[in-house]
Order: C-alpha cells, then sequence, then structure tokens
C-alpha cells in the first residue's frame, strides 16, 4: 500500500519510485479510500473551487464576520493595489488579499475549505490563487499541488497537531503555511526534497506562535496573521527554489513544533486569555460587542 507514516517515508517512495509528492498522495488516498482517481481529483477539484470562491467573493461583495471584528480588508487591498504600486509584488500582494478574503468568508459563515484549519483557511488558496494568476497555472496543475500541500497536513495531523488549542498558532498557520510552501515548490519544479525543505523552512520560522483570538473568535488576529502566512510560505518557496537547503528535517520540525506548543502556558492556546485577546484596546472592544 502506498502509505506513509512521515515525511521520512514519504520522500522514500518518491526516491524508489520517483514520483511527486503529489502523485504519492493522490494514490494514497485511491488506496485508503478505496476509489478511483477520477473520484478522487473529482473531490479536490471540488475543494479548489469552494477555495477560489471563498477568496474571490468577499473581494466582490465584502461581508462583515459575525463577530463585527473584520471584514471589507480584502476590498480595500485590492483598491490600494489598482491604485498604487504595491509594495510587496504580484505574487505576495494578491496572496495577501486573497488569504484575508477567505478568512472573511469563514467569519461570516460562508463555505471555506479548512486547509488544515478553519483559522487558517486562507493560506492555501491565497498562494495558489496568486500564483496562478501570476504563472498562468492551470486548474489541473493546482490541483496536483493541493495533494502535495494534503500530504503535509497530513504528516503534521499524524504526527504533532493542527490544532491551535494543543499547539498555538503555529500549529494552524504554521501548518498551513508550510503545505503552501511546499504546494508551490512543487508547482515552480522543485524536488520532494526541496518540498520538504521548504516546509521545514515555515516551521522554522513561525515556530512558537500563539493563539490568542481576540474575544475568542476566529476573526483578529487570525486574518492578519493569515496574510502573514502566505508570505512565509512564499519566502520559504523562493529561498528553497535558490538552493537554500534546510539544516533541520521535517520530521524533526514537526516534533519540535509539537513540544514548543505542548509547553505554551493555557493562555496561549486558543483560550483567549492571554496575548493579544488580553490587551486593553481588545479587552474594550469586546465589552461593546
Amino acid at each position: 500500500m502506498t502509505d506513509f507514516k512521515n515525511a521520512t517515508e514519504l520522500l522514500m517512495l518518491c526516491i524508489d519510485e520517483n514520483l511527486k509528492i503529489s502523485e504519492v498522495m493522490m494514490r494514497r488516498e485511491i488506496e485508503a479510500g478505496e476509489t478511483t482517481r477520477e473520484i478522487s481529483s473529482s473531490r479536490m477539484h471540488r475543494a479548489w473551487e469552494i477555495m477560489r470562491q471563498s477568496a474571490l467573493g468577499p473581494i466582490e461583495t465584502p461581508v462583515r464576520s459575525i463577530g463585527g471584528l473584520i471584514g471589507g480588508e480584502a476590498r480595500k487591498l485590492t483598491r490600494y493595489q489598482k491604485e498604487h504600486q504595491g509594495i510587496c509584488g504580484g505574487v505576495v500582494s494578491k496572496g495577501i488579499t486573497y488569504a484575508m478574503a477567505v478568512l472573511e468568508t469563514n467569519a461570516s459563515m460562508g463555505l471555506i475549505v479548512a486547509a488544515p484549519t478553519a483559522g487558517s483557511a486562507g493560506i492555501v488558496p491565497g498562494v495558489m490563487l496568486a500564483m496562478q494568476e501570476e504563472y498562468g497555472f492551470s486548474d489541473e496543475q493546482i490541483v496536483e499541488a493541493l495533494f502535495n500541500a494534503g500530504a503535509i497536513g497530513y504528516i503534521a495531523m499524524r504526527n504533532a497537531t493542527v490544532a491551535g488549542a494543543v499547539g498555538g498558532c503555529q500549529a494552524e498557520v504554521g501548518v498551513a503555511s508550510a503545505m503552501a510552501a511546499s504546494a508551490a515548490v512543487e508547482l515552480l519544479g522543485g524536488t520532494p526534497q526541496q518540498c520538504m525543505d521548504a516546509a521545514s523552512t515555515v516551521l522554522t520560522n513561525m515556530l512558537g506562535l500563539v493563539c490568542d483570538p481576540v474575544h475568542g473568535l476566529v476573526e483578529y488576529p487570525c486574518q492578519n496573521r493569515n496574510a502573514a502566512g502566505v508570505a512565509n510560505a512564499l519566502i520559504a518557496a523562493e529561498m528553497t527554489m535558490a538552493g537554500i537547503t534546510q539544516l533541520i528535517p521535517l520530521d524533526e520540525m514537526m516534533d519540535t513544533m509539537y513540544v514548543v506548543g505542548k509547553r505554551m502556558p493555557p493562555e496561549l492556546r486558543e483560550t483567549a486569555l492571554g496575548g493579544c485577546a488580553v490587551a486593553p484596546s481588545a479587552c474594550a472592544c469586546c465589552c461593546n460587542l
């Protein structure tokens, strides 16, 4: 059976059979779900369409979140980028806009793809949509890359955590950014090893990020961190494609991230009892909700 417990086993499968990460993950999904390639691909195409709509909707029609903390940010970014030369460049500027838009969709009870969680749902679609627009990748190529991203998420869920309540925001935004970085590297023609290097780089750079939602809502600072996650993913992808390797393998970074998360005090793990959630301005805002 084409299965793997960790990044090391995934890499060996890729090397032994000369396959991309996306193909190994596709085969695993087919075998584990006792399904066909056509059905598995169709499901991922559906996920991609949901991602696209959740990113584009708020730009066309801004929506206010249920908690009232966010809404309209993606439209503001789009307008600014049209009227000025964005300081981040095309891919990053578009990526952060789409990521923030997805969080608006999520916070207003719209349909999103948790990749890997609702609180980090903007990063993978943000990176993928921006790269498609800037580089002309087809939907089929993007869908393949999503299987790559899924493999990194699968490894995290199997060996560490993607829950903010367990590992902090490093486990949500961090893993989502690692997924996006790996997928981006495969899209750009990188090797499986380079994909894993990019994912490890992201986790290294985002290690220790706490989960401190204001008023306990997946709105603020979650939306801003999705934008930052896009930038982190693209930074890691570009570094890796330039030939910069990662000292710490992905499996070790997953273990490290998990240990760091477990050592965080409860106040910094999605309880809204610490961090940004207890800043005076945040508390004052919550009193008015």
